[in-house]
């Protein structure tokens, strides 16, 4: 018979690797499947400056590997497994994976979001060469540089803000005459000296030798085509959560995110999210981290309930 852990935890970013230490700390067995390695959008950023402790920053791939062995020094198993399938209503719960079927009484998804990419021709092999998915990860590198910040959303605007106290000029590209983010980042963005607007306009080519050396642009309404150039170009056009693998069993909301409040818990008893995947209004690693604790409390709880009936 195949052992039945107390929870298996999909994704081994900061929110799933908290759980599987809390879990593991309180004596549940605790078993996570992580497709690459540990750490997950963590791992792919250089320096860390906002997670407490580390006075001097800290690689996200480091501290990606310090908390899978933290977990583990509690007992927390890994698997290096890509999960297939999910049978969230079965019991125990199933999963599917490269590595064979694994069963838990709970199943906490830590699958996290990805940034929405353009699409572009040469995207994916620029990244670290002048793409840039988060601001507040990589704006230092652009001191006194100039940057381009595709999107008009909160994000767009909270990154092109950020930017602005860091580069020399920052240049905001939207698809329409005027932000979609709120009201309070308007005033600031238009009186900062160093920021100025393409309106009504998409990046249709990334311009490149090793690196971004520019980017051209198509005006939506005119046709019309402008280069621009510039050291590196910030994508904050959305981010799309890692959540195939609940659709049709658990309840999403309209941008495919796992509704789940700050319990956790989400429209199946047994099964929780945490992190970037489920709804919330900060995704950063501390607040994955936090809901993975609280997801870890959660599963206690329902497993107790368990025992009783």
């Amino acid at each position: 018979m195949a052992k039945i852990y107390d929870m298996i935890v999909i994704g081994g970013g900061p929110g799933g690797y908290t759980a599987a230490l809390y879990g593991a700390r309180a004596g549940l067995s605790v078993l996570v499947l992580e497709k690459l390695s540990a750490g997950g959008q963590m791992a792919l950023t250089h320096t860390i400056d906002n997670y407490p402790g580390f006075e001097e920053g800290i690689d996200g791939f480091d501290l990606g590997e310090k908390m899978q062995l933290h977990a583990q020094r509690f007992g927390a198993e890994t698997e290096l497994a890509e999960v297939y399938a999910t049978d969230l209503q079965a019991d125990p719960k199933r999963l599917e994976t490269s590595e064979g079927t694994f069963y838990g009484k709970t199943v906490v998804f830590a699958t996290g979001a990805g940034p929405r990419e353009l699409g572009l021709p040469g995207e994916q092999n620029l990244i670290g060469k002048g793409i840039n998915y988060c601001a507040a990860c990589d704006g230092m590198f652009y001191r006194g540089k100039t940057v381009v910040v595709v999107g008009g959303g909160n994000s767009a605007a909270a990154d092109a803000l950020i930017l602005s106290r860091i580069a020399e000029k920052v240049i905001i590209v939207h698809r329409r005459d005027t932000l979609r983010a709120t009201k309070i980042y308007h005033k600031p963005l238009i009186e900062a000296e160093n920021v100025t607007f393409y309106w009504n306009s998409a990046v249709s080519q990334l311009l490149h030798e090793d690196k971004i050396t520019g980017v051209k642009l198509r005006n939506v309404q005119t046709g019309l085509e402008t280069v621009v150039p510039c050291d590196g170009v910030f994508v904050s056009i959305g981010r799309k959560p890692a959540s195939e693998l609940a659709k049709g069993q658990l309840a999403l909301d309209e941008a495919g995110y796992i509704v789940a409040d700050e319990s956790t818990r989400t429209s199946i008893p047994g099964v929780f999210a945490v992190g970037d995947v489920r709804t919330k209004v900060l995704r950063q690693i501390i607040t994955a981290a936090s809901d993975g604790a609280m997801a870890s409390h959660f599963v206690e709880e329902y497993l107790a309930e368990r025992e009783k009936h």
